[in-house]
């Protein structure tokens, strides 16, 4: 224990001690206070509510004991500690269950925000790491029901409960809630089929996960079997409905890969459900991942001059042993196509990532198809500007709503108006009218 010099003698201890006990105290005391905050929020919500909603909820109870002959039902769950508990709601009503669980949530069986609350059937089937989920009660909200509604929950659960542990908030708890409110309103709910091939205006997409679309691509690699590879959003399919040559080529495609919210949007006005949201910016990352992992090399071709050197440069840095066969800017004369061509072959590239914007970087892969030795060939559009720091992403919690198209579009409003805001409104009458022809 250090002493002051200062003070003299029996002070001296007496006062360090005094300062050791004040530490203490007061970091238990925070502690303390950042446990109950959350719960505060819970009580005080969770009670507004039911005093609110209280003629609904009488008229839930009374149409329950009607048609079921009881007022509530209850389902044995698992909350914080492993402690079990029954999840109410109301017996025959789906809607009613939402309502119910308010008294859970005020009694201290749950939260509004946390992870997802299980059965005991699952609990046995958690290893140790997951157990960490205990340390904090079920959500009625959880981070990652909300990704998977909108169809970006590219980690996995248990990752995805590790992170909220270490990052909750009030703050974060209030917003959680907020975004988990829009993407119903957006996903809508979970009961919808999940077909392997989702059909729009003529165009086949894969309905399928990240992790897949990844496994996929690299095993195309190791198969040596050639492969193109197109992402598709609501503007690229707008441009297939008038364009007959781009809509053969997507045909055409080996994959064409689902992209943007608004893919999302139109499964659910067709009655069917997404997967994940397979979009080229998140999927890149973790191809140059698996392709480290796998010795592969790639070769970036495409945007304004000095981005794709850009692009190459920071995945260096952030996959150090990435290997990147060779970089190539999107602006070069006709006659150069030759040339550029032969400097992809000779790079010796596995895969090839063209970013000309659709529907050109598709129509050119698809016209130098049988040139190109790279074995799979991805159409990426704007990549390399996110990827090279030309660009920002849009923040994560704007990405859990499907707003960032939003982003895009004060990002760049002279460029992406009309795709915004003329060619999402299309896009959703487009699907409408496909519903109407397959009723």
């Amino acid at each position: 224990m250090k002493i002051d010099p200062t003070i003299p003698g029996p002070l001296a201890y007496k006062t360090n001690f005094l300062l050791i006990w004040w530490r203490i105290w007061f970091e238990q005391t925070a502690i303390l206070l950042m446990d109950m905050l959350p719960r505060t929020f819970d009580i005080f919500l969770s009670l507004f509510l039911l005093i609110a909603l209280a003629p609904i909820l009488l008229v839930r109870a009374i149409a329950a004991k009607v048609s079921t002959g009881k007022v509530l039902n209850a389902e044995p769950l698992v909350g914080r500690f492993r402690t079990p508990f029954w999840r109410l709601c109301f017996g025959g009503d789906a809607l009613g269950a939402k309502f119910a669980v308010l008294l859970n949530i005020l009694v201290g069986d749950m939260a509004f925000a946390g992870p997802r609350p299980m059965t005991e059937e699952e609990v046995s089937r958690l290893t140790p790491e997951q157990g960490i989920r205990f340390t904090l009660r079920p959500g009625l909200f959880s981070p990652y029901r909300l990704r998977r509604k909108i169809g970006i929950a590219y980690d996995n659960e248990t990752v995805s409960d590790i992170n909220f542990y270490y990052s909750e908030t009030v703050k974060g708890d209030v917003g959680l809630v907020a975004r988990s409110v829009i993407g119903d309103l957006l996903a809508g709910g979970d009961l919808r089929p999940t077909p392997p091939v989702l059909h729009f205006f003529g165009v086949d997409i894969v309905n399928t996960t990240m992790d897949e679309a990844v496994d996929w691509m690299v095993k195309r690699v190791r198969d040596s079997a050639p492969a193109s590879v197109a992402f598709v959003n609501p503007d690229c399919l707008n441009i297939a409905c008038k364009n007959e040559n781009y809509r053969q080529v997507l045909s055409a495609a080996e994959r064409v890969l689902p992209d943007g919210i608004g893919i999302n949007i139109g499964c659910r006005m067709l009655g069917v459900s997404l997967l994940a949201n397979v979009n080229g910016t998140d999927l890149f990352p973790r191809l140059c991942e698996r392709a480290t992992k796998e010795g592969l090399s790639l070769f970036l071709l495409g945007a304004k001059p000095g981005i794709a050197e850009a692009a190459s440069l920071n995945l260096r840095g952030r996959f150090p042993d990435l290997r990147i066969a060779g970089v190539r800017d999107g602006f070069f004369a006709a006659e150069e196509t030759g040339q550029i061509v032969k400097e992809i072959n000779d790079s010796n590239a596995d895969i090839l990532l063209v970013a000309f914007g659709a529907p050109k970087q598709e129509l050119w892969l698809a016209e130098h198809r049988d040139q190109l030795k790279p074995c799979v060939r991805l159409g990426v559009g704007g990549l390399f500007d996110f990827y090279s720091g030309r660009l920002p992403r849009a923040p994560v919690w704007m990405r859990e709503i499907g707003l960032e198209w939003t982003w895009r579009l004060l990002q760049e409003p002279g460029r992406m108006w009309r795709r915004y805001l003329i060619g999402n409104p299309l896009f959703l009458y487009r699907v409408w009218m496909q519903k109407r022809k397959e009723m």
